[in-house]
């Protein structure tokens, strides 16, 4: 039951997508209900009008928009309120956004099927067309009570920031002053919507909606939340994955002031104290022996030895075209290169979290939810109940990039399980500390890549073959029959299989290793190697061919406008070509994920002691339609500050199967007084709008490696660049 494919054309992309609805399916048999009764029940529990699921009018002229896309600092709540508002004619001041509940049939995200969710950069793109109508249709009925109540006709009424106007009459009216009379009024069945030249809220930076709530301290997030006799809990988690609980002596645990209860559960031991203080001190306390005769006890380093050995050997074809080993033997040049890349962290600012309470009616949740449907699932399993007895309310999340959404709903289930073991009706809060985070979360895969093209004698680039190694996020996880197709994971391949470059003939393989790290989606997927690898040895070529980095990449674009949009333009700003400095020099990347096209032009300085300083970058981006410049800027410096930190320091690594890293000390992200400049420029379009959460992120780090190269000469292969270089 997919709904809107059109809008994403990639095959890998798709089956993403077909994978979500189908595994969403299979935990929610029997979750199927009308939106009528209950958009009619929250009208009359409300007091106000509830048109459609989405929005809701307040007596006093609020326009409440509920967001089925969890706000986690992209600024979702704001653009998903602007389509509303753009069609409602309502006054942006008025404007409020609430997390939607938890309700597939409702709610879901027309990317994924019957899954509600937020990832893949669809939030915008998914619901662009469906709030809009919602908008539409709220305006419509407001319309229609006000030429009943003045008994004039529609035609001759007019809508502007929150008035409804009657200009021949001279009547006017407050949303709020027709809310009461517009309930019960029936729905039309259609909406038209208005033509882009009409717009006066999409494609301006309207503030955002949640600015003055996180500034005063009134947002929540599941760290807030304090109920009538809530408990904490912690859990210790085993040292090595894959290790189980095998006896747990507790007593001294029990005997700190505060520790209320010692619960075993799947994933380790819980901890349940009357405040995190205590359940810390509780769990160390603790005196557990740990099974480790299943458990992945190999290091990082034995990990890539072995991926360096299956590179020598073909593996799953992704992408053929032609005969690549032919064209490179008969290539006048060849150039070879191999890149390393590390697990990742997610490390969002705000760690897992989260408040469950089980009783007699349910199981209720509060918390910075992603996955929402997917989580209802997991945590009925885990409680015993059916997945419409879950009721989950999602809070703002203080970050994510990924690790909120997680086909097993760890900490969601983990703290379901603490509350079994509880007196029914004692709301529990999880919390997961930063060490917990990133020795036990779950990880960017590492990945081996090897890269091999052949130069015809004019420079061209004949034959490419790309092999890539390493572990799948998709196996393993019910997503598994649809998306891994004779024996690819498309999260893999992807931004390499799907590589823009006029080259005939294209080797693209992958070996897909087993190993017992848990791994996930991280910013970007696999773009977040794939572009890297790409656009390095891309800019290689264009070196062995003599050839200026930028001018080399466009006669290969030929046949791809928007990649050459976006380099066009982020090269013309940089003033690509233009002398610089001594020690100082530019490098470019430019690169395609979630249908959104971005390059970057990345300026750097040479240090004194050999070290390399990121002064400015420059992104051009073409996301379509956009919705709000200021949020889509604002994606693109985030984007490239997280990607920045990812590749100059981030690397998670093992030692006999225990990560060696624990908080931000040792898993360094980028700091504030290292961050560029950066100049976003958003390319005109009317085309349908796609997503900006994660596009800012792969460019990045090839663009700066590239001006590495061209400061020094050196390449940059194995990530982070603290491997390679000082910084």
């Amino acid at each position: 039951m997919l709904k809107n494919f059109a809008m994403d054309p990639k095959p890998s992309r798709r089956r993403f997508l077909q994978g979500s609805a189908a595994a969403a399916a299979g935990l929610t048999i029997g979750f199927h209900w009308s939106a009528g009764p209950k958009v009619a029940s929250a009208a009359a529990a409300g007091g106000g009008f509830v048109p459609n699921a989405f929005v809701r009018i307040g007596t006093d002229n609020t326009v409440t928009v509920l967001s089925k896309h969890l706000e986690m600092g992209q600024g979702v709540y704001t653009g998903l309120a602007t389509l509303v508002a753009e069609e409602l004619d309502a006054d942006w001041s008025q404007v409020r956004v609430e997390g939607a509940p938890a309700d597939a049939s409702l709610y879901n995200n027309l990317a994924f099927g019957p899954v509600q969710g937020t990832g893949g950069s669809s939030s915008i793109a998914n619901s662009y067309e469906q709030l809009r109508k919602a908008g539409a249709t709220a305006r419509a009925l407001l319309v229609e009570a006000a030429a009943r109540e003045w008994k004039v006709n529609r035609a001759g009424i007019t809508v502007e920031k929150g008035v409804v106007s009657h200009a021949s009459s001279g009547r006017s009216a407050t949303f709020g002053e027709l809310a009461a009379k517009a309930t019960g009024l029936p729905v039309p069945a259609d909406m038209p919507l208005k033509d882009p030249s009409s717009f006066t809220l999409i494609g301006t930076s309207v503030p955002r909606v949640d600015t003055r709530s996180k500034s005063n301290g009134t947002a929540q997030f599941a760290l807030d939340v304090v109920l009538p006799g809530m408990v904490t809990a912690v859990i210790a988690r085993p040292p090595v994955f894959g290790a189980t609980v095998k006896s747990v002596d507790d007593a001294k645990a029990l005997a700190i002031p505060g520790v209320v209860k010692v619960v075993r559960v799947p994933s380790g031991v819980a901890v349940v104290a009357t405040n995190f203080w205590a359940a810390g001190k509780g769990r160390e306390a603790l005196a557990i022996e740990w099974d480790e005769s299943g458990a992945e006890i190999r290091g990082t380093a034995e990990l890539m030895a072995e991926y360096k050995a299956l590179a020598g050997k073909p593996g799953a074809p992704a992408r053929v075209e032609g005969d690549a080993a032919k064209a490179l033997a008969g290539a006048a040049k060849t150039v070879t290169a191999s890149f390393e890349f590390p697990y990742l962290a997610h490390a969002p600012m705000e760690p897992l979290d989260c408040v469950v309470r089980l009783d007699a009616s349910g199981c209720e949740i509060w918390a910075g939810d992603q996955f929402q449907t997917i989580d209802q699932g997991n945590a009925a399993a885990a409680a015993g109940l059916k997945p419409e007895q879950v009721r989950i309310n999602t809070l703002v999340a203080g970050g994510s990039f990924g690790r909120r959404a997680n086909a097993a709903s760890d900490y969601i289930v983990e703290a379901v399980h603490v509350a079994k073991a509880l007196d029914r009706g004692t709301p529990v809060k999880l919390v997961w500390t930063r060490e917990d985070d990133i020795r036990g979360g779950r990880y960017r895969p590492m990945y081996y890549h090897t890269l091999t093209a052949g130069l015809d004698a004019s420079g061209k680039p004949v034959a490419w073959q790309h092999r890539i190694v390493g572990q799948s996020i998709i196996g393993g996880t019910p997503f598994a029959p649809v998306l891994i197709k004779d024996g690819v994971d498309g999260t893999s391949v992807e931004g390499a299989s799907n590589l823009p470059y006029d080259i005939p003939n294209m080797l693209v393989d992958l070996h897909t290793t087993e190993v017992g790290v848990p791994v996930l989606w991280w910013r970007a997927v696999g773009s977040t190697h794939t572009a890297y690898s790409t656009e390095v040895f891309i800019d290689e070529l264009a070196s062995a061919a003599g050839k200026d980095p930028v001018e080399f990449r466009r006669a290969l674009l030929a046949r791809h406008p928007r990649h050459l949009g976006v380099l066009n333009l982020a090269a013309e700003k940089a003033g690509w070509g233009t002398p610089l400095p001594q020690g100082k020099a530019r490098g470019v990347a430019v690169h395609e994920s979630f249908s959104t096209y971005v390059a970057q032009v990345a300026e750097v300085t040479l240090q004194p002691d050999g070290s390399v300083k990121v002064d400015r970058v420059v992104c051009a981006v073409d996301c379509g339609l956009a919705i709000n410049p200021d949020v889509i800027r604002a994606q693109m410096e985030g984007g490239i500050g997280f990607g920045l930190g990812g590749v100059m320091y981030g690397e998670v690594t093992l030692a006999k199967g225990r990560v060696e890293q624990s908080n931000f000390h040792d898993y360094r992200v980028l700091r504030i007084e290292e961050m560029p400049a950066v100049e976003v420029h958003i390319v005109p379009s009317a085309a349908a709008p796609t997503g900006v959460g994660e596009p800012g992120v792969p460019p990045i780090g090839p663009a700066v490696a590239n001006a590495v190269f061209a400061a020094t000469g050196r390449r940059i292969r194995n990530l982070p660049f603290t491997r390679d270089m000082n910084v």
